[in-house]
């Protein structure tokens, strides 16, 4: 089998491995598509996970073969979990890492880690109906979690990037505003003593940028008890926070990353489940396609966000 390794910053090569051998319990997945993971860029970019290094956990994929004492699936079953490495031609997983693929849910809308990540900050979150939520961040994360807060039915979705495009996507997917965050007016911010009882503010913020400015902003935005939820993921050093501010408002802090396995597995359920019934969708946000000897470039395209990027998955057989 192919398998694509980092082994230089922001260089890999194609080796060849003989096609593994599924033990007891295991499975092995021939992998169909894997999405590229921002989590991903900065070791890739820096080699800061040391080299060689195999990267690749959103799979989705067929069973080749299966193990002895494997139950869940079999051979030729469609599945998507949280095995890795998975940018390769094959990958083995252990047998609670995997679950089935709904008929007609194509492989490229399957992906599952993120896809069970969405689902579990949006629970983790605690959005009500009658909510304002702003979302800061409108990378592939961020413009999936606004997909899946209509759903919650909030009163109003205010959308914040700096980019113009990716404002202009999330008003196509459901946002009520979409701003630049020098735009924020002052009704959306509580930043006074004064300000306790009035009416600035969201119900909810949802940090989705991973950037210190994006915290910032988010502990600006968030009203007095409200919610302030961390899904972006925070690489690059230690963050700063006005703890004095966020104390004053009496606000809720929200991680919403997930490590148990149970809730992994129950939110990959309820988003292929969601997808199979046509209440929420990848397709919009799955904007490129690359082989396995593409890999550079497609981590290259997360940097530099040509016109129309918001998610790189690669296609081994492409």
């Amino acid at each position: 089998m192919r398998v694509s390794q980092l082994i230089a910053p922001q260089r890999s090569e194609i080796i060849e491995l003989p096609d593994p051998v599924p033990g007891p319990g295991e499975i092995l997945v021939e992998v169909k598509a894997c999405g590229v993971c921002a989590s991903e860029l900065h070791p890739w970019h820096d080699g800061t996970w040391g080299l060689p290094t195999r990267f690749g956990h959103e799979p989705a994929g067929v069973v080749r073969a299966v193990g002895s004492g494997v139950r869940k699936v079999a051979p030729g079953d469609r599945v998507t979990g949280f095995f890795a490495p998975a940018l390769s031609d094959l990958a083995l997983a252990e047998e609670w890492q995997v679950e089935q693929i709904p008929a007609g849910v194509p492989f490229e809308q399957a992906l599952g880690e993120p896809l069970a990540c969405l689902v579990n900050a949006l629970r983790r979150s605690r959005i009500e109906v009658g909510d304002r939520v702003a979302l800061i961040g409108l990378g592939f994360m961020g413009l999936g979690l606004l997909s899946l807060i209509r759903l919650r039915g909030p009163r109003e979705i205010i959308a914040i990037d700096p980019r113009p495009e990716a404002r202009e996507r999330a008003l196509s997917l459901g946002a009520d505003r979409a701003l630049a965050p020098g735009e924020v007016p002052d009704d959306l911010l509580l930043t006074t003593f004064s300000d306790w009882d009035g009416p600035n503010g969201c119900d909810v913020v949802v940090e989705g940028s991973g950037t210190q400015a994006g915290l910032t902003l988010a502990g600006r935005m968030v009203r007095a008890h409200g919610v302030l939820s961390g899904m972006g993921w925070h690489q690059g050093g230690p963050r700063s926070v006005d703890a004095e501010m966020w104390g004053w408002k009496a606000i809720d802090v929200v991680n919403a990353h997930m490590r148990r396995q149970a809730d992994k597995v129950e939110s990959l359920r309820i988003g292929l489940d969601l997808i199979a019934a046509g209440r929420f969708s990848l397709a919009p946000l799955v904007s490129h396609t690359f082989g396995l000897e593409h890999i550079d470039q497609a981590f290259q395209h997360m940097i530099e966000k040509p016109h129309g990027f918001v998610k790189a998955v690669i296609v081994p057989s492409a």
